[in-house]
């Protein structure tokens, strides 16, 4: 089962990717610096279902 994040650790990375597109960042390159991944969604699953 994947980790539980804080909220205190989920406001934190959401001023980071703030500050990082701010900057003019492109959000692809903040999502690899700050190696988020994407969580599955019930979308997700209905499509690998078959």
């Amino acid at each position: 089962m994947a980790k539980r994040h804080k909220p205190e650790e989920i406001v934190a990375k959401l001023r980071q990717v703030d500050g990082m597109t701010s900057q003019s960042i492109i959000v692809g390159d903040v999502v690899r610096s700050m190696e988020l991944r994407k969580s599955p969604t019930t979308a997700d699953s209905r499509n690998t279902a078959d």
